[in-house]
């Protein structure tokens, strides 16, 4: 479930990237942002699921973090179709926006998975519950990563530009990218919002094609909240349409009306 929001951000940076380690500049402490994921199998969009982000101050090994926790969950009607209950976390330096530790729990019909990931920077190492792995110094997970693109100043970007990422799941490091494609207006479930839409390069899984067939639309002001992501699946599509909000450490000024 969560990984519709997440797979988007399989992307590259390299270590002399300039967003190797960036300030926060886009959301704060308190910030909750929900979401409704709407599934199509035939040509209509049901209602399948809900998601949720939300950051909190906390210390780990004395240090300042931001603690993220994402929750997704289906829809109560579907859970006899296939029940999702998901839970990812990650605890970002606030200075870097560099992740010390990630936790994944997830519950997707019979499939779990629990992973606990801690990242050494300075010594370029990825310690999991499977082992460790070599990374490089701007190394993201999966839910860092979005906090950390968010941080991206798209108007350094063209039409058709790359930009780059990395980041460490399921004990590999993915360089991969995003392509900025511009900005236009969009009509989503919550409102009418003028936006940032780019297309990343994406992994190819049991769930996505590879390639850059999945679109994410963000706020085009200080926040960059996602607003939709669209994206064709193995069977079926998928849309996720950002619902509600809290704490946002800027107006949402790129909303022109609501629904």
């Amino acid at each position: 479930m969560l990984v519709l929001f997440f797979s988007f951000l399989f992307i590259r940076l390299s270590a002399g990237n300039d967003f190797c380690g960036t300030s926060n500049l886009c959301f704060a402490a308190g910030e909750v942002v929900s979401f409704k994921i709407f599934y199509n199998l035939i040509g209509l969009y049901v209602d399948a699921g809900n998601a949720s982000f939300t950051v909190e101050n906390t210390r780990l090994n004395n240090k300042p973090v931001y603690h993220v926790t994402g929750l997704g969950t289906s829809n109560p009607s579907y859970d006899w179709i296939f029940k999702v209950r998901d839970k990812y976390e990650t605890f970002i330096d606030t200075t870097t926006l560099k992740p010390y530790k990630f936790l994944r729990h997830v519950e997707e019909g019979k499939y779990r998975k629990n992973e606990a990931v801690l990242f050494n920077h300075s010594e370029k190492k990825a310690v999991s519950t499977r082992g460790t792995f070599p990374i490089n110094e701007c190394m993201q997970d999966v839910l860092s990563s979005i906090y950390y693109a968010r941080n991206i100043d798209f108007s350094e970007y063209k039409s058709g530009d790359k930009i780059p990422f990395s980041m460490f799941l399921d004990d590999e490091s993915h360089n991969l990218y995003i392509r900025y494609i511009g900005k236009e207006v969009i009509k989503t479930r919550y409102g009418k919002f003028h936006a940032i839409k780019f297309k990343p390069m994406l992994v190819k899984g049991t769930v996505f094609e590879g390639g850059e067939m999945m679109s994410v639309w963000v706020s085009d002001d200080p926040n960059h909240i996602p607003l939709r992501i669209e994206s064709p699946i193995s069977v079926g599509s998928v849309k996720v349409d950002m619902m509600g909000y809290r704490n946002l450490r800027y107006p949402l000024q790129s909303m022109i009306s609501a629904r």
